[in-house]
């Protein structure tokens, strides 16, 4: 759009690097316990694999409820407070569960870290401390972030548990949960103002107008989907290591060698959809390669090498998704709506990530592990149908410009004008915050006609 400085400021270094690593390391301690829980289980007494994946999604649940809760509270008492009461209480949920010896004491504990739900105060944070032509390339960083996080998780997990037992991984996460807390106060920079960010907050005007939205539902439906098989087959997977013969001291190499191809798959799959905006071409093969995967890991195929061949596979098709869904529901939610989107999005995929594990420890524990790979293939084939009838997203970036001249009478005139111009999709003004939020065709924007009706502010 118009050329603003795209150079990150030295407050905005800081705020991105420290609330990036902070949202990391908490997901790092939310996904640590995945590859090993079901294979240390029996040292906890109690312990059933409906239990297990219990354990292992019921974060998820308290995770749901509380994030939006969390969120709406850091707007009245600050973000920082919120942040630090969030990492205290996913600290506290820590070492209850490293002190466990029952497999309730681990639920008990895995609970109370989903209790600490401070992603929305987070970003909200983040919008707080940067200016809106770098936004955008600030929340990415939080996205990347935890794409990075689960990777490292999945190699880490099994080597602290075999190095230190289950409990060693509740320990180190609450030891990186409290160095979080000395990077909030001594690193990330105080926000200059505790403002509404509609492209990143929830605003309660629009939640209507989001969820009745069947395109966007269609993306709720995919992030939970997603996050539920993924739940579920950790209660299953980990056995199938040690049956193709890998020690669990080296589990975490498998994982090594299966997602660092799977990201290097995945990365001409994400260009492909971008560039040559195949958005739901390449949504649908994700999809259809988790469901062929599912499929074969629960049968006879996925023994010996075929297991390594599907995992990759499955991985593949999870890191595009985890990749693109997002993207999609940027092009396809309304101006200004793209934050109430977003949490909406969040709750689902943290429901199905809840559902995911007490499922598949049902599964596992009524008809046994290959049950758990074939309920979750019919549960993806169900997800690809439903999905063959969106609509490709159009190609829309989200825009968010401050006004700084404008006098609120013009307002409603403003938004007449900013609709016709070419390229202009939608258009959100919002004259109490002085911004204007929209959604572009950038190949088509006439920015020319842009810079006249919004000119930069004077020097």
């Amino acid at each position: 759009m118009r050329k603003v400085s795209a150079l990150l400021l030295a407050t905005e270094r800081r705020a991105i690097s420290g609330l990036a690593g902070l949202y990391a390391s908490r997901m790092l301690g939310l996904f640590m316990v995945l590859p090993v829980l079901a294979l240390y289980a029996d040292t906890l007494e109690g312990a059933t694999p409906l239990l297990v994946g219990l354990a292992l999604g019921v974060y998820g649940l308290t995770q749901a409820v509380l994030q939006i809760p969390f969120g709406l509270l850091s707007d009245r008492i600050g973000r920082k407070r919120v942040i630090a009461i969030g990492l205290l209480i996913f600290a506290a949920g820590s070492i209850v569960a490293a002190m466990a010896d029952t497999i309730g004491g681990v639920i008990v504990g895995r609970a109370l870290q989903g209790s600490g739900a401070i992603a929305a105060a987070i970003m909200a944070l983040l919008a707080d401390q940067t200016r809106e032509q770098v936004r955008t390339a600030a929340m990415a960083t939080i996205g990347l972030s935890i794409g990075v996080s689960f990777a490292i998780a999945m190699v880490l997990g099994p080597w602290l548990a075999s190095w230190g037992g289950l409990s060693s991984l509740f320990w180190f996460t609450a030891l990186l949960t409290l160095v979080g807390l000395l990077v909030l106060w001594r690193w990330v920079p105080p926000a200059p103002r505790r403002l509404r960010h509609r492209d990143v907050g929830l605003d309660r005007q629009q939640f209507k107008r989001v969820i009745t939205r069947p395109d966007l539902w269609r993306l709720d439906v995919s992030i939970f989907a997603l996050h539920l098989v993924l739940m579920a087959i950790f209660v299953a997977v980990p056995f199938r290591l040690l049956n193709a013969g890998v020690a669990v001291e080296y589990h975490g190499l498998a994982y090594l060698a299966i997602m660092g191809l799977s990201f290097v798959a995945m990365v001409p799959l994400v260009i492909v959809a971008e560039k040559r905006q195949r958005m739901k071409l390449m949504c649908l093969l994700a999809i259809g390669a988790i469901v062929l995967s599912l499929a074969a890991l629960g049968l006879p195929l996925s023994q010996g090498q075929g297991l390594f061949v599907w995992l990759l596979v499955f991985f593949t098709g999870f890191n595009l998704l985890e990749a693109t869904l997002p993207s999609m529901l940027s092009k396809l939610a309304p101006a200004g709506a793209k934050g109430t989107a977003m949490g909406v999005y969040s709750t689902s995929q943290f429901l199905g990530a809840f559902l995911g594990g007490t499922l598949g420890g049902w599964l596992a524990h009524t008809w046994g592990l290959d049950a758990v790979f074939i309920g979750c293939a019919a549960l993806a084939l169900v997800w690809w149908l439903a999905m063959c009838g969106m609509p490709s997203p159009p190609p829309l970036s989200s825009e968010v410009v401050a006004l700084h001249d404008t006098q609120p009478d013009a307002m409603d005139l403003l938004m007449e004008h900013l609709a016709d111009v070419a390229g202009v999709e939608d258009v959100m003004v919002v004259p109490e915050e002085r911004l204007v939020y929209l959604k572009v065709n950038r190949k088509e924007l006439d920015q020319a006609a842009l810079a006249r009706l919004i000119p930069p502010p004077r020097s």
